[in-house]
């Protein structure tokens, strides 16, 4: 064994595992994510499960009970009623809603594979999801239902369940929302392909139930942790959309580890989470979700939480403990007045994934809400999380944090060797919670899965103690003049600055340099200059590393999590000069 690979064998963050983190993980406490499910619902069945809290203060709740109720219904219909085999690959696109975990934990106690998909998606980008998945059956939110019409054809989806946002809310609320959808807002389209409607499958699954006396835990009996259990498409940030195979021993394991790094702030059945990352994406998924159901949590859902004044309302109206979150999120909360004015009384944590978490929101964050934001770090290929901030102990600025329990990480150089102690080096991840490979892409799977190791592409630096620091993606990274630029650095420090909002950095095509460095400043104040932020810069950076150019903008793309898509600056800025 070399030096180098004696520092990542020796695990050096489990020092700061302390008396919170177990430095094992338990046996395994459920054979599928169905039997996670049950039981909870049997554990908590009284308890309130899932409200969805609407920008106007309307809103509808489900208890443990009826979602066990509901979930139960909707799996003797896919299996019972369409005749799904067990395995068949089934679509949910729809935003947060109470019909979203209802129609995930249906799916699962079917003994079927989710695929989740966001309801943003173009025609042709739901197309080459559903034919890459195989989809037999599309659950489907009915503001967007009409993007299906010219698509079908070219897919194998037989079955179209369409849901609501307001699906299971009072009478009198539900009418109000669907008449404003309707009427004033105009985004319920009409529909012409051939549908059900989810409470006409759930009404016919529960009669179908009841007439067979069917026992919908059989559905999953012969189900076990190496089964496949959720396709979950990378966001094609970086190239083609992909389904990563997450198998129930995925998830679940990924599950135990969230736990573990936060039990000790957790209290079964006594915790209320906002969940405003769509839970189609696998970071709610999994945390939102699957971590918090297991605990009897009550996950209060934001179905959109853009403009960032529609979270005004659910944490007027709930004790919310815990935030899940990106650094955009995080920024744009502390630049509400109501929010830094009655920050939330009950906040525990915060905590932060997607994108890195910059040092000036997280100080910020700390002196209005008392809370920290734990950074974390993961990716879909791990359903998601890798490492974590630990809630006690050590918190370190800029870090990812240390690995979570059962997690092995090393870093290494081109040739896959690992690098000495403090030296930049791709991450790579090995447990039990990394995927088996991408669904029928066995020349990607080997690509990225070398050993057993998943390569993650992402630039690294661990330090003595075990934590770990993002530089950035490999294919982010800036040449100038020979020097590697990371766009992570020059962005943590213009954010700095009190009158910017957001920043996206990018390399750009340079005659003189190769590439250059090109910023993209979202500001607070119009007096900003072009001038002011270079200047910032300078004080900061070493002079290769301050931008070139710097270009203001109103906003910036980003992905449905909030990152900023530096795909698309970068695409906007080659179409306009007209080159390649």
């Amino acid at each position: 064994m070399n030096q180098s690979t004696s520092v990542y064998d020796s695990k050096p963050w489990t020092r700061h595992y302390g008396d919170a983190i177990p430095a094992q993980l338990p046996p395994p406490q459920h054979a599928n994510l169905a039997e996670l499910v049950r039981t909870a619902e049997a554990r908590f069945a009284q308890h309130k499960a899932f409200t969805t809290c609407m920008p106007n203060g309307m809103h509808g709740t489900l208890t443990y009970a009826q979602v066990a109720q509901h979930a139960d219904a909707f799996a003797v219909y896919l299996r019972e009623c369409l005749g799904l085999a067990a395995g068949t690959r089934v679509a949910l696109q729809t935003p947060n809603c109470l019909a979203y975990p209802v129609v995930a934990f249906g799916v699962l106690k079917a003994g079927c594979v989710l695929v989740n998909t966001n309801p943003l998606y173009t025609p042709s980008e739901m197309e080459h999801q559903f034919s890459d998945s195989g989809a037999e059956a599309l659950v489907i939110v009915d503001m967007f239902a009409n993007k299906l019409e010219d698509l079908l054809a070219r897919t194998a989806i037989k079955h179209v369940i369409v849901c609501e946002v307001s699906q299971f809310f009072p009478a009198i609320p539900r009418a109000v929302i669907r008449s404003v959808m309707k009427v004033w807002n105009q985004v319920l389209p009409a529909i012409h392909i051939q549908h059900v409607k989810l409470a006409s499958a759930l009404a016919e699954g529960a009669r179908a139930r009841q007439a067979k006396n069917i026992e919908v835990a059989a559905y999953t009996a012969g189900v076990d942790r190496d089964a496949l259990a959720v396709l979950q498409y990378t966001g094609g940030t970086t190239g083609a959309s992909k389904g990563c195979m997450l198998t129930h021993g995925n998830l679940l394991s990924n599950r135990e580890q969230a736990y573990a790094m936060g039990r000790s702030h957790i209290v079964d059945g006594a915790e209320c989470v906002l969940t405003a990352l769509p839970l189609y994406h696998i970071f709610a998924f999994q945390l939102n979700l699957l971590s918090f159901y297991a605990v009897g949590a009550r996950n209060v859902l934001a179905p959109n939480p853009r403009p960032i004044g529609n979270l005004q309302r659910a944490f007027e109206n709930y004790p919310i403990t815990w935030v899940s979150g990106v650094n955009t999120l995080f920024n744009a909360l502390l630049n509400e007045e109501w929010f830094t004015a009655f920050p939330p009384k009950e906040l525990k944590a915060a905590v932060a994934g997607g994108a890195a978490l910059q040092y000036p929101v997280a100080q910020r964050w700390e002196r209005v809400t008392g809370t920290q934001i734990s950074e974390g770090y993961g990716l879909t290929e791990a359903a998601p999380m890798v490492s974590f901030n630990p809630l006690t102990g050590v918190q370190k600025p800029d870090s990812i944090g240390i690995p979570a329990p059962g997690t092995e990480v090393r870093l290494v150089d081109d040739a896959g060797q690992p690098v000495a102690l403090g030296q930049p080096g791709e991450l790579i991840v090995r447990g039990p919670q990394v995927m088996p490979g991408y669904w029928n892409r066995p020349e990607e799977t080997a690509a990225a899965i070398r050993d057993g190791w998943l390569y993650t592409g992402d630039v690294a630096i661990m330090d003595a103690d075990g934590y770990f620091r993002i530089v950035d993606r490999k294919k982010d990274m800036v040449l100038v003049s020979g020097f590697n630029v990371y766009p992570n650095e020059i962005e943590d420090v213009i954010a700095r600055m009190e009158e910017v909002l957001e920043v996206g950095v990018i390399g750009v095509p340079d005659a003189r340099t190769g590439e250059a460095v090109r910023a993209y400043v979202v500001p607070l104040a119009e007096s900003l200059t072009e001038e002011a932020v270079k200047a910032h810069c300078r004080k900061h950076l070493s002079a290769y590393k301050v931008p070139k150019v710097i270009e203001f903008r109103s906003e910036l793309p980003k992905t449905p999590i909030g990152k900023i898509l530096r795909k698309e600056l970068r695409a906007e800025h080659i179409k306009a000069q007209g080159t390649r």
